[in-house]
């Protein structure tokens, strides 16, 4: 009687990185693999792809091996193929945990290219070191890879595979804006910072280009993506940016800062009031009564609920201030607190001008020094992610702690030309989203109960 033929399952797998720098595709994997049961007799029940996927990567990460190891569970393989150790495993751990499942169900593997018996303690010692060893050779040739394209990226080359963002196309690894789109994205971004909305943006490209008008995900990702102010993670120039990094922050700022009242009413100061007495935020809230004529009146007041009934320790308790008030101060004053700052800063720049220059210099000349013994491969990846944190964190807080002139031109930007009449067409919620743009807290005085200063955010 002829004898039942195995169940066999082949595994190929291959890492996107691999396919780019040893060529070993899926396809000749599986056909080295189909050739193999074929001769050897088995019975092919399965082929398990994990593509583009590490062999260090845990089995909960590798969807066709999570596959492979339920049909194993229901006893449907009895043996499982792959062309060499490195395919099936590089975490000797992960290996382990696999091994009992197969154990537990009197499966085995086979390599096709290589000769590994696990039937025997000492083949499974063997497996063991030649894990640890495929394991470390994943290391160093991750160590390589991050290191090439952290090269590219510095010197303003796309990645492997990399496609360039909307309203930018690769013209010899380098990413320039596309002269057919770029009218498109700067007609968005300067229509952006007339309404401070992502979906206002995008109904008035679709009015202005039609069917050449981006998808709303495409829209959405300008107001994400840092490339289109110039910069990529640890390049400032990385590419021909279509606005400014003040730019890029302010947008981020005032998508952070939207609010959605649950009942569904915006208050254009919500977020932006400090108490007085307690330092906390204010609350929206509407004070509703009936007037004479029957009639409903609402308005839209701020608050500080734990303050708001302790009048008996607080004579009279905080301030408790409209929104009419608040928008009619603000409006009246905000170009002439403006301009003070600005004079003032320009005043205490003068004198601290030569000191913060010294200080900068030496920041980034360390920076630079670090960037080309890296480039050189004189320090390892891991001591240079360590200096440049420490010293891009000493030169930010230096340019934190410093505002200048400059530090001023994008609040400038916003209040040129007619910027009351661009403000009046807005709603409630992207009035919010303009004030917390602009202004990081308003300050009120327990004394007149009325607002005291305003600080900018800047």
């Amino acid at each position: 009687m002829k004898d039942t033929p195995l169940r066999c399952a082949l595994y190929p797998r291959v890492s996107t990185e691999e396919q780019h720098i040893n060529g070993l595709s899926l396809p000749a994997q599986k056909q080295a693999l189909q050739e193999y049961a074929e001769r050897m007799s088995y019975q092919i029940v399965g082929i398990y792809a994990d593509e583009g996927i590490s062999a260090r990567k845990p089995v909960s990460k590798r969807p066709a091996l999570l596959r492979l190891l339920e049909d194993v569970r229901q006893d449907k393989i009895d043996i499982i193929l792959v062309t060499k150790l490195d395919r099936w495993f590089r975490n000797i751990k992960e290996y382990q945990l696999t091994q009992e499942i197969l154990e537990a169900h009197n499966c085995y593997w086979k390599t096709i290219f290589e000769d590994y018996d696990t039937s025997t303690a000492n083949g499974q010692m063997i497996v063991n070191i030649m894990l640890a060893v495929a394991q470390n050779e994943a290391d160093r040739t991750s160590e390589r890879i991050k290191a090439v394209f952290s090269y590219k990226e510095s010197i303003g080359e796309v990645k492997t595979g990399m496609c360039a963002p909307y309203g930018y196309r690769i013209v010899q690894k380098k990413i320039q804006k596309d002269p057919d789109i770029a009218p498109i994205i700067e007609e968005a971004f300067a229509h952006y910072f007339k309404c401070y909305s992502i979906r206002k943006v995008y109904t008035h490209l679709q009015e202005q280009y039609g069917d050449r008008a981006p998808s709303f995900n495409k829209v959405d990702r300008l107001f994400k993506n840092e490339k289109y102010c110039g910069r990529w993670h640890k390049n400032l120039q990385y590419c021909e940016p279509y606005i400014t990094p003040e730019q890029f922050q302010q947008i981020q700022s005032v998508k952070n800062s939207r609010t959605f009242a649950l009942s569904g009413d915006a208050y254009i100061f919500a977020g932006l009031i400090i108490c007085p007495l307690c330092g906390r935020r204010y609350t929206g809230s509407k004070n509703t009564h009936k007037l004479r004529d029957g009639s409903v009146s609402q308005r839209k007041q701020y608050r500080c609920m734990p303050k708001y009934n302790v009048q008996n320790v607080h004579k009279g308790g905080t301030p408790i201030l409209t929104e009419t008030y608040i928008e009619k101060y603000m409006l009246d004053h905000v170009m002439e607190q403006l301009n003070q700052e600005i004079l003032k800063t320009e005043q205490r720049e003068k004198k601290s001008k030569a000191h913060k220059n010294v200080s900068q210099a030496a920041i980034q000349a360390e920076l630079d020094r670090l960037n080309i013994m890296y480039q050189k491969g004189r320090i390892s990846e891991a001591y240079y992610d360590h200096q440049y944190s420490i010293l891009s964190g000493q030169l930010n807080d230096l340019q934190a702690n410093i505002i200048t002139v400059k530090s001023f031109a994008p609040l400038q930007k916003i209040f040129s030309g007619d910027w009351i009449a661009v403000y009046e067409e807005l709603d409630a919620e992207h009035r919010n989203a303009f004030w917390k743009s602009i202004v990081k807290e308003i300050h009120l005085d327990m004394t007149t109960r009325k607002i005291a200063n305003f600080q900018f955010r800047v």
